[in-house]
């Protein structure tokens, strides 16, 4: 690639640090920034801004590079966040790093990007790109435990042609070996978890604050009162822990569940505002083979040929391997999947993602 300025997104992290080394040492032009996402606590303990900031002007000190703090709190807010509680409020469970990065990374900060005349962006995902007659592909990152293509599956065209994943090339352990090797001050960091917003806080606590609390009875498959939920934005489904019913007697149960089995969340009725819980983790109601998924969006800008759709595999959730399935499409922005093996708890809002091999090629949202 011939060599151009690239503007480097800085999060204080250490895959986005090795990536403005990368690229420096290819002899690029580059310049770092640090994108503020949210501002409304940020003096709390749990939010950690203003550390990643001076890790991230460290990282740039030792790089050789400049860097700017640019605040796209706002943005954030208003294509991110009020999106993410909107879904929690129908009773969904959305994923905002998918959408943080389609409104944010690739778009407020890409713009932001262009107009410092910067020919491309970099950013630290385990991701590649890769130009392939006259298109662009959205790989997996090489390294198979990191690969987050699954985050970055809305990603399109003209996104992609401006885009650089320099630590997608490698492994976890190189880019740690790299950071040490260079003296970066983060090299040990730990990876963050989590969503940005929410940062170490417990969920339940912070979505307090935006949701208001309806409580309800949870019923077993028999139709049976087990317990009481204390809103049914707060749970999703397969979730274990929080359930407050551990230790309830289940004789007479079917299934040859044991008294002891765990429960797991299996369905939420937002009409009658009841949470549905079943014991054992493969009970047939936390098993599905087919899902639908609205609001596709395609890398290549429309649907994979149909003589392709017998070979592909999806991803209903992100820490999951890759499902066999086959693709029915209704339009471009709808499709159906079915799989020959049932999915362990398919979730609404989630993302199922599409895969052709190691070539992402794009997903929508489970209806």
């Amino acid at each position: 690639m011939a060599l151009s300025r690239v503007v480097v997104g800085l999060s204080g992290g250490v895959d986005s640090a090795v990536t403005a080394h990368l690229l420096k040492q290819q002899g690029h032009e580059v310049v770092g920034i640090f994108m503020k996402n949210w501002e409304d606590d940020d003096d709390s303990a749990y939010c950690s801004s203003n550390i990643d900031f001076v890790d991230a002007a460290a990282v740039a000190d030792v790089v050789g590079i400049e860097i700017e703090h640019v605040n796209f709190a706002a943005e954030y807010k208003d294509r991110v966040f009020a999106a993410f509680v909107s879904e929690y409020q129908a009773g969904r469970t959305p994923n905002p790093d998918i959408l943080c990065n389609a409104e944010i990374k690739f778009k407020s900060f890409l713009d932001h990007a262009m107009r410092l005349g910067a020919d491309h962006i970099a950013t630290g995902h385990y991701a590649r790109v890769r130009q392939k007659n006259g298109q662009f592909e959205l790989l997996k990152g090489l390294d198979n435990s990191k690969d987050q293509s699954y985050f970055l599956h809305r990603l399109n065209q003209a996104q992609l042609s401006k885009t650089m994943f320099p630590v997608g090339e490698l492994h976890k352990t190189q880019v740690r070996q790299i950071a040490q090797d260079i003296k970066l001050p983060n090299a040990k960091k730990k990876d963050s978890t989590g969503i940005c917003f929410i940062g170490e806080r417990p969920f339940r606590e912070f979505l307090n604050r935006y949701i208001s609390q309806t409580p309800g009875p949870i019923k077993d498959d028999t139709g049976r009162t087990i317990g009481q939920h204390v809103g049914l934005s707060f749970y999703t489904l397969g979730q274990r822990q929080g359930l407050g019913i551990g230790g309830l007697k289940t004789k007479g149960q079917a299934r040859g569940t044991s008294d002891h089995a765990p429960w797991f969340v299996a369905r939420k009725d937002m009409a009658s505002n009841t949470l549905w819980a079943v014991q054992g983790h493969d009970h047939p109601w936390l098993l599905t083979k087919q899902l639908r998924a609205l609001d596709m969006s395609w890398v290549a800008g429309e649907p994979p040929a149909a003589d392709n759709l017998g070979a592909l595999a999806a991803k209903t959730r992100y820490r999951q391997s890759d499902a066999p399935c086959h693709l029915q499409t209704e339009g471009a922005s709808v499709i159906n999947l079915t799989f020959p093996d049932p999915q362990w708890a398919v979730t609404p809002g989630q993302s199922a993602v599409l895969y052709d091999g190691e070539i992402c090629l794009g997903g929508g949202v489970i209806n």
